[in-house]
């Protein structure tokens, strides 16, 4: 299909999970990309529609054709239609965009459209009555992570996006705002935009298209000062899975003057029970905006050798603590660099395995704008130019402690350059290139291992070990990136595979397996994660006998007496679920589903 013959993505001015006018050109290229070298077609269903265990099919029926009644048939829709993966402006949400086991095996039974926080008890007492499980999303774009796809099957997904995507506040003296689960980063920087308030910046993730409040109940990230999303929110309002709403914080007064600026209002704070969860649907989130620093300044330094990863990691610790590099940088392999090029992997190598780190500094140096190195890292400084330049200096001259480190002129760069996206990023203004490595496999999907430590060199050394001897073992490329916080690192490697490939994805499953159980074994766990690790990342967080899960499912029983709110998410299944053989540990037998669930009269 020539570019030209790509349907447009929808803009924001038409559709609530668009993309910006100004990005609509740039999407399409990376639409074009994507749709150039894909093989697989639309295929018919292999099994019918996905009515979950434990419901009869008549009830269901019956169920959805009451709930239709109850929110307009026109907001009830039954997920029976062939699967479309779709991209990312325009994903699915029915199953995983990017399934690493078969796509029908995270797959919805239906999705309804809730307008407002009294639709979404609605549907919640629906579900009670039937105990039909139901999930809820945002904008359902975690791609990585499972995208819109429910945990468990035949589960009924709450698409809160779609109608459920007003920002119903931005405050410019006190910098906050108020905004609803289908409120994108694109939607809530245009909207600042369009008010004339240049004095606010949001922190934005690598990609703008997902949810504001999703991506911060899940504890995403961004590149500014303000790179740790759940620690600038303040003020939730939730629905719990008996039906009730409670706001926290200062919001749990009625009049409250002080909800989006002090988030932890009296008493115990609750905020953390919602984040990752499965004990609450949030239907509206408060969030701290960034002031305008007053200037800033991107910067790129490369390092040319594997082993220089322990001692630069080592440089950048105290500089990171110490906030002479103030934001949520990053720093990445040259594998992924290349693949950041579009193209896919075919282009460079057309033989079995990893690339090896020689070849890739080949074809860096031939093809891209840095020359010869292993480690890129992009950085930021903020403020006025003199202040920049003090930390600037500092910066260069740590750095340049790594023999062969070298730091680029952007000057040098052409304008397509990847360095300007992340400039972007770290400036606030959302963009849309990082799409462009999951192109490294035609049908690419990817799936993520997302492990945290210590600002340390050995623990870099560690964790890259782990990843890229496993990976090896697999035959398979990572893209693996430090992410820098104050006092600990978040490394996101990311596997590309292709879709249509079982033997690839089962590769991949399989690495992603044992490198989280290598890391477990070293005291490294994972922040976030796929679907289908969750149940195996639950079970590394063992300290005295799994007291933690075993507080969750206490709760997890307390707030959903019927377990019909995501079970099985980040690993917690209510009683109905539990011991029936929902849990997927390390065994790799590709099966999702237990053995039925409790019925009423059931002993537990």
């Amino acid at each position: 299909m020539a570019p030209k013959d790509i349907p447009r993505t929808p803009t924001l001015s038409a559709k609530h999970s668009g993309i910006p006018e100004r990005l609509a050109d740039k999407a399409q290229h990376a639409k074009s990309l994507i749709f150039d070298i894909a093989t697989k077609g639309q295929q018919p269903r292999k099994r019918p529609l996905a009515i979950p265990q434990g419901i009869e099919k008549p009830t269901f029926f019956k169920a959805i054709d009451e709930l239709s009644q109850q929110l307009g048939a026109e907001n009830v829709e039954f997920a029976d239609q062939p699967l479309q993966d779709g991209w990312y402006m325009e994903h699915p949400n029915t199953h995983d965009a990017m399934y690493v086991l078969d796509e029908e095996e995270f797959v919805a039974s239906a999705v309804v459209y809730p307008g407002s926080t009294a639709e979404v008890q609605t549907i919640v007492a629906w579900a009670n009555k039937y105990k039909i499980p139901i999930f809820p999303i945002s904008i359902g774009r975690n791609l990585g992570y499972g995208g819109a796809a429910p945990r468990v099957r035949g589960s009924v997904v709450i698409d809160l996006g779609r109608r459920m995507n007003k920002i119903l506040d931005i405050n410019p003296d006190d910098h906050t705002c108020l905004v609803e689960p289908g409120v994108t980063f694109y939607a809530l920087y245009e909207a600042i935009k369009a008010r004339g308030y240049d004095h606010l910046w949001v922190d934005v993730p690598d990609l703008g298209g997902g949810s504001v409040l999703g991506n911060t109940l899940d504890r995403g990230v961004g590149y500014t000062i303000y790179g740790d999303h759940w620690a600038c929110h303040s003020g939730l309002e939730v629905v719990l899975p008996t039906g009730e709403v409670i706001r926290t914080g200062m919001g749990a007064m009625a009049n409250s003057s002080s909800w989006q600026i002090f988030p932890y209002g009296f008493g115990p704070m609750a905020d953390g029970l919602f984040s990752q969860s499965n004990m609450g649907i949030v239907t509206k989130l408060g969030m701290t905006l960034m002031p305008n620093p007053g200037g800033y300044e991107s910067y790129l330094y490369t390092f040319p050798e594997e082993a220089d990863l322990a001692p630069l990691v080592d440089i950048i610790r105290p500089l990171r603590i110490g906030n002479i590099l103030e934001n949520v940088a990053q720093l990445r392999h040259v594998v992924q660099a290349i693949a950041l090029s579009g193209k896919p992997r075919s282009t460079y190598f057309q033989g079995q395995g990893q690339i090896t780190d020689n070849l890739a500094r080949q074809i860096a140096q031939r093809d891209l704008n840095y020359g010869d190195f292993t480690w890129l890292y992009y950085g930021m400084s903020y403020g006025p130019k003199h202040i920049r330049q003090y930390k600037l200096d500092i910066i260069h001259k740590e750095f340049m402690k790594i023999p062969g480190a070298r730091r680029i002129d952007p000057t040098s760069l052409p304008p397509n350059d990847y360095f300007w996206s992340r400039d972007r990023i770290a400036a606030g203004i959302p963009d849309i290139e990082e799409l462009r490595w999951v192109n490294w496999y035609p049908n690419g999907g990817h799936i993520a291992f997302s492990p945290v430590s210590p600002v340390r060199g050995p623990d870099a050394t560690n964790l890259w070990t782990i990843a890229r001897s496993r990976a090896a073992e697999f035959g398979l490329d990572i893209f693996p990136a430090f992410c820098v916080g104050l006092r600990e690192m978040h490394l996101i490697v990311e596997c590309v595979f292709d879709r249509t490939d079982q033997r690839m994805r089962e590769n991949a499953l399989a690495c992603m397996r044992a490198m989280v159980d290598d890391a477990a074994a070293k005291g490294y766990g994972e922040y976030r994660t796929h679907l289908v690790l969750m149940d195996q990342i639950a079970g590394t967080y063992d300290w005295n006998d799994n007291a933690l899960m075993k507080f969750n499912q206490r709760l997890k029983d307390a707030l959903d007496p019927n377990g019909i709110l995501a079970p099985g998410k980040s690993g917690v299944w209510p009683a109905r679920y539990r011991g029936r053989g929902w849990e997927m540990g390390s065994k790799l037998d590709g099966r999702s589903e237990g053995d039925g669930v409790q019925r009423d009269g059931d002993k537990l």
